[in-house]
């Protein structure tokens, strides 16, 4: 990023999104799967709308199911899921091949759980020098309580809390943005 860019607020041209571990079986468990789901799929959209480039984890498909078919579906062409058993996406094997760490890199993570795998991967990508964006909204955790904790240390870490609707407005930064219809239409 340049010295006039503002590195608080998420640029679409140094965005990358990590949908971590949303999973058919995982999600049936999860407190606020609803809005979890909504908001997982607005960002993917807006991503794909905006060239963001997207990747998507699955924590132990075999026994947890794949990625929710409608966050599939609406990722871009290209878009694989990374099968992984380690917690931090990080530590996948085929991870490094999908994101590609570098001073300006904007890591926007969503998915499942907040306090283990959202979490470690978070603190493995902080602690590589990269910005992490932490989309409260679209994450979520079985218990409220390890999703507010795991938040609070997260941001303690130096991770961004943010939303999905200022993820949306930041990477368009304007309402002159070409796209500007097309994505606010994603929140109403």
């Amino acid at each position: 990023m340049t010295e006039n860019e503002n590195r608080l607020l998420a640029d679409v041209r140094h965005s990358h999104l990590l949908v971590v571990d949303v999973q058919k079986r995982l999600v049936q468990v999860m407190s606020d799967r609803d809005s979890l789901l909504r908001n997982c799929e607005t960002l993917i959209t807006a991503a794909k709308t905006l060239s963001v480039p997207v990747t998507i984890t699955e924590q132990y498909p075999k026994a947890l199911g794949n990625t929710e078919a409608a966050l599939s579906e609406a990722s871009p062409p290209q878009t694989t899921a990374i099968a992984k058993t380690c917690f931090s996406c990080c530590a996948a094997q085929d991870f490094g091949n999908n994101f590609t760490y570098s001073a300006n890199t904007q890591a926007i993570l969503c998915g499942i759980e907040s306090h283990v795998c959202v979490l470690q991967t978070a603190m493995d990508l902080l602690n590589k020098n990269q910005q992490v964006f932490i989309v409260a909204d679209a994450v979520a955790s079985r218990s409220r309580d390890n999703k507010s904790i795991a938040l609070n240390r997260m941001q303690q870490a130096g991770a961004i809390i943010t939303t999905t609707e200022s993820v949306l407005f930041e990477w368009m930064k304007d309402a002159k943005h070409e796209h500007f219809k097309t994505v606010s239409a994603l929140i109403r």
